[in-house]
């Protein structure tokens, strides 16, 4: 059997090198138009600072140590121009020839594109950039060659754009972050990103949202933002997302689906016999909704590579789709994802309920522990989980990888405090911050507990709820919410007589915890009452202008 395989990198090589463990006779010819068929795409952003020093570590294997090791007939600067389906052959161009290669199966794995927006100048800028290659990375080392100063634009905040401009200020430029949303991360909701906007701030960063680029001028040294405002730029960089590379699949008569994605079925096949497709420029199931989606991640790529071989070679094997886990680091902020985001989920269920907690990554008492703040979306009728997002220092990525595991296990609230972890005191807590979103969400299940968002607190103070703040005295005074009365938890109990059981409460303290202590207690005296769901200190990362600063 002759198999092609169009696009290396992370699907390609996979499906690749999997055919060959499992296909030792087959032919097997993988095309790249670039010059490396295997490199570390997620790691270019951390060359620009130095913190990947090499090049070469970038690479992550050669034409010839794939034939050495796979047999692999592997052909870098080889563009395929066209598909044949009929005739089941492909056009392939080189620096020195224009060749026709027939196969029997085809595997398209193209990838995805930086998405660049129409803007005038940009086509005579000469300080402008897309980073999704090597030979993208080696534009931007040119263009930086020398300079330890300077400025530098990011436009586009997501995980890409975060990367980008930590890394463009670890190498010492002064750099501008835009992006088109409300919030930088536009995947995570609004007060989950707020914890990374502030690390970007405190680390020097100009944040600028809810404005995009709308012009080039002198050669790309200006930048012309929506309200007029002119940047001064030595060097930019477009991360406003990625979209299909689907002209082949196009041009051959594929059928496409979501946003031009590459519509395949459960076992990769395209509309066309014989013909596959994989990685970021196909349309996956969001597992969790079951609608269509488009999931530019490695680690589904790398999946799907393997699985799509495991089909050629007569393997059970089936696409069950991606629920999108993902993971930056900020500089010293951590910020993750899995699943659906709250926005995402009231939009697609009729019950969605979310609950914030925040817990340290190990042992309180042990040194160096640092604070997770985690969001739980979830269903709390039937105890499903949407989605998780989690920031931090330390840790982020052990709980979003259990929460992510958990949503592909089809486990519920109920399931989350049974969940064991390794536990010694460098390591973790006894009752980890995944056992402890547990509880708290099965709480609101079973009408234990009441919260009140962040967003909803200034609509349900106008409707005449009283804010009672549970903190110590001594918190007060660091910023405290206006017109909240302030009575410490610990002499609650002695006080209830100050309030009015005709009055109904809503409760905060620091993070949550006092204040779902408070709710007890005053629930069991005949109060109406709510917790301040993540209390203050969600609330001042995220509307810090509402609060008092004595």
């Amino acid at each position: 059997m002759k198999i092609l395989i169009v696009g290396g990198v992370a699907g390609g090589m996979s499906a690749a090198t999997r055919l060959r463990r499992l296909m030792e006779d087959a032919e097997i010819i993988v095309f790249d138009k670039g010059p490396y068929v295997s490199f570390a795409n997620c790691g270019l952003p951390y060359h620009v600072s130095g913190e990947i020093a090499e090049r070469s570590s970038l690479l992550v294997q050669t034409p010839e140590r794939l034939k050495a090791r796979f047999n692999l007939d592997v052909r870098p600067e080889s563009e395929v121009l066209s598909i044949d389906p009929e005739n089941k052959s492909i056009e392939v161009q080189t620096k020195t020839e224009t060749y026709t290669e027939s196969y029997d199966k085809l595997i398209l794995s193209p990838g995805a594109k930086p998405f660049v927006p129409p803007m005038t100048g940009l086509d005579q800028a000469e300080n402008v950039f897309t980073l999704r290659s090597i030979p993208d990375l080696d534009q931007i080392m040119a263009q930086l060659e020398g300079k330890t100063a300077g400025v530098a634009t990011v436009i586009g905040a997501g995980f890409i754009g975060l990367e980008m401009a930590e890394n463009l200020a670890k190498k010492g430029l002064e750099v501008t972050l835009i992006e088109k949303a409300p919030h930088v991360l536009p995947p995570l909701d609004q007060e989950m990103a707020a914890f990374v906007e502030a690390e970007l701030v405190k680390q020097g960063i100009t944040v600028i949202t809810g404005q995009s680029a709308q012009a080039f001028e002198d050669k790309g040294k200006t930048l012309v933002l929506e309200d007029g405002r002119r940047l001064s730029s030595d060097v930019t960089i477009l991360s406003v997302g990625v979209q299909p590379e689907n002209g082949l699949a196009q041009s051959a008569g594929l059928e496409l689906g979501l946003r031009g994605g590459i519509l395949v079925d459960e076992q990769y096949q395209t509309s066309q016999e014989d013909i596959y497709a994989v990685g970021d420029a196909v349309v996956v199931k969001q597992q969790i909704t079951g609608e269509d989606a488009l999931i530019a991640l490695a680690s589904p790529a790398n999946r799907q590579g393997r699985q799509v071989a495991d089909v050629i070679a007569g393997l059970p094997a089936q696409n069950k789709g991606s629920i999108g886990t993902a993971i930056v680091r900020v500089f010293d902020m951590v910020a993750a994802s899995t699943g659906l985001s709250e926005r995402v989920a009231r939009q697609t269920f009729d019950k969605v309920a979310v609950v914030h907690t925040s817990g340290n990554d190990h042992a309180g008492y042990y040194p160096g522990a640092t604070t997770i703040t985690l969001k739980l979306i979830f269903n709390p009728e039937t105890g499903a989980i949407y989605g998780a997002q989690a920031v931090g220092q330390k840790g982020v990525d052990k709980r979003i990888d259990i929460l992510a595991t958990a949503i592909k296990a089809g486990l519920t609230i109920e399931d989350l405090p049974e969940l064991e972890f390794t536990y010694a005191p460098p390591f973790g807590s006894a009752k980890d911050p995944v056992n402890m979103i547990g509880y708290a969400a099965m709480n609101l299940a079973q009408g234990l507990s009441h919260n009140v968002q962040w967003y909803d607190l200034s609509d349900e103070l106008a409707k005449g709820k009283v804010l009672l703040d549970v903190r110590n005295p001594g918190e007060l005074t660091a910023g405290r919410f206006p017109n909240a009365i302030a009575i410490p938890l610990d002499d609650l109990r002695n006080r209830l007589g100050e309030l009015d059981k005709s009055q109904s409460y809503i409760v905060s303290c620091h993070s949550g915890l006092r204040s779902y202590v408070a709710e007890r207690i005053l629930k069991q005296a005949g109060f109406e009452v709510a917790n301040l769901d993540g209390a203050y200190a969600l609330y001042q990362m995220v509307k810090p202008e509402d609060l008092i600063y004595d």
